[in-house]
Formats: structure tokens, sequence, C-alpha cells
């Protein structure tokens, strides 16, 4: 199979109608966090146990197409000996594979930082393929402030993404590119607007100037929202409004979905975004998520790290899974939450 094939073969897995991408890539840090919240101590065996009490979720398959795994999570079994990204396969979700190192501050740009881990992309990228990953992600993040992000922060993260997503292509993987424009701060929506309209600008030059096929990519940003202590917030209607109207000016038609991320909302609120987004006409792209806590935080806080609730987590991950699903096709109301 050629590279062009391979790539052609993952977006038409990755962009269904109605489907979305499980965003299960927390570093070890970050699910210590989620797991502390719930009293359970992150180890490798735990870790395992709950990814695999997600990926082995009874009919998942028929509101998620694909997951982004964590390094460790390509490796690790179930208890029965199949291979976690085999659990996902077997019910049709693609598996996918986080690449960036992390973020560090970036230098002469106070406030503002920068992701690393290009160096040995390329070798990791081929391991991490014939481990069972077919996409890759990587994330650079934002921050909103009097000064930030800077021009130089805008220009190096924007290269960043465009040289990773280049080295997947190369190598038959597609890449998802995640530009997060962050949550936190007291900025009102038209601020967030500005940045995001920036970010994007600078994304999809650096993009075009690496030769990155528009077709064979995904793109993950946040939704356009105020920052989370501004006094007012937006409506779900002014979201998707403000959202779109930046989409837009900035992002090609050629790109054939943009997958969101949730970036601190609450389940429900993610939900309710998504969903007037999907209410809104004139867009060329599928519109979906690609949604980490958001989706997550229920079925974690029902397992507890207990054996016994398994079955009680799986049926939280799906029911938020299905309530996404519907928001998608812009058919999600308040009132399915309760049946």
């Amino acid at each position: 199979m050629s590279v062009r094939d391979q790539l052609e073969g993952t977006i038409q897995a990755l962009v269904q109608d109605g489907k979305g991408i499980l965003a299960a890539d927390e570093s070890h840090p970050t699910i210590a966090k989620r797991f502390a919240a719930i009293k359970v101590e992150s180890t490798e065996e735990s870790r395992r146990s709950y990814r695999s009490l997600l990926l082995s979720t009874t009919d998942l398959g028929q509101f998620i197409n694909g997951v982004i795994l964590f390094e460790e999570t390509l490796e690790q079994r179930d208890e029965t000996g199949t291979p976690l990204p085999e659990l996902a396969a077997r019910q049709g979700i693609v598996p996918g594979i986080k690449v960036d190192k992390g973020k560090v501050a970036l230098a002469n740009a106070p406030g503002d930082e920068i992701s690393r881990g290009l160096d040995g992309l390329e070798a990791r990228v081929d391991g991490y393929a014939t481990l069972g990953a077919r996409f890759a992600k990587w994330r650079c993040v934002y921050h909103i402030g009097h000064h930030n992000p800077s021009r130089l922060a805008m220009e190096a993260n924007a290269n960043v993404l465009a040289s990773y997503a280049a080295t997947c292509q190369e190598r038959g993987v597609v890449p998802i590119v995640e530009p997060e424009v962050l949550i936190d701060g007291d900025h009102t929506l038209e601020r967030c607007a500005r940045v995001a309209e920036a970010v994007l600008h600078d994304v999809f030059t650096a993009l075009y100037r690496h030769g990155v096929a528009l077709e064979y990519m995904l793109l993950k940003p946040s939704m356009v929202t105020p920052g989370k202590n501004h006094e007012q917030q937006a409506s779900p209607q002014e979201v998707a409004e403000a959202t779109l109207r930046v989409f837009r000016r900035t992002v090609p038609a050629a790109v054939p979905g943009i997958n969101f991320l949730s970036g601190g909302q609450t389940p429900e609120e993610a939900t309710r975004n998504l969903n007037a987004i999907n209410s809104l006409s004139r867009r060329p792209w599928n519109l979906s998520f690609s949604y980490g806590r958001a989706l997550q935080e229920p079925a974690l806080n029902a397992w507890q790290g207990n054996p016994a609730q398994t079955l009680t987590a799986q049926q939280a991950l799906l029911h938020r899974a299905r309530m996404n699903s519907l928001a998608v096709r812009g058919q999600y109301r308040d009132e399915l939450e309760r049946e």
C-alpha cells in the first residue's frame, strides 16, 4: 500500500458522520492529578486497568472512530493478553498516538511556551506505526494575556506543528494538528477570537510552507470562548457564531475534519457548544470532537479505582460519547442527559 493510500484510508476512518475521537493520551503527571482527585495512586497497573476499561467499553465504536493513546498504552495488554490498541481496533476505533514531549518556556518570550519533541521524531513515528498507531497528535499551547501570545510564540509554534505534520505524512501517518488557545484568564470572547484567528493564520501558512497535504490532516483547535474568569460567559450560540467566523477566515476547505478539544469546559458545556456549532450552516468541514476530560470525567468518577464499578464507568463513558455523537449532528438536547 502506498503512503497516499495509507493516509487516505486513515482519514476516511476518522471522518465519519456522528463519530469523534477519544483523547486518552494524558501524560504521567496529568493522569496522576486525575487519579489523585478520586484517591487512586497512579501506577503502571492502575493506568493499564483504567485505559483497558475505556477501550473495552461495549458499543463504543458506534460513537468513537479514533483514540489518542499515550506511549505507554501502545505496549500494554489487558487481562487476557490482548494489546490495548487491538481492543480499540476490534470496534473499528483507529489507534493514534501523542508524539510531542510536552511544553517548555519559550526563550525571549515571557509568558509563552513551545512544545518539544522534534528530535528523533522520524524514528519514533516509525516505531509507533509498527505498534498499530495510524495517526498522531501534537499539541502547542497559546496563553492569552496583555502581551501574549507574542509574534515569536505564534510563528515558532506554527513551524513546530508544520514540521511535525510533514514528518508524519512522509511515513503514512495522519497528523492531528492541535493549536490550543487556552481558556485560562479573564479575556473577552472578542479577544479570544482575535488570538485564535492570528494563531490559525500562522499555522496554515506554516503548513503550506512545509508542503503538508491538507487533505490528509485533521485540525484539533479550541472553541472561541471567553476566559474562564471573565465576568460574562458566552452562550452556546455566541460561541458557535464566533468560532465559525474565525474558521471561515482561516481554515482551508481542503481540511477534511475539525475535531474540537474541550479545553477545560465541563462535559455538558462542551456538548452544548459542539451542538450549537453543528446547528449552524455554511461549513465545508466535518465538525466533531476530540475530547479527553469532557468524555472521561464521568467514567473516572464512577470507577473510583474499584473493579466492581467497571460496568458503571463504561456506561458513563458510553453515555457521554452518545451525547457528543448527537451534538455532531446538531441533535443534542439537555433533556437527553436524563434518559
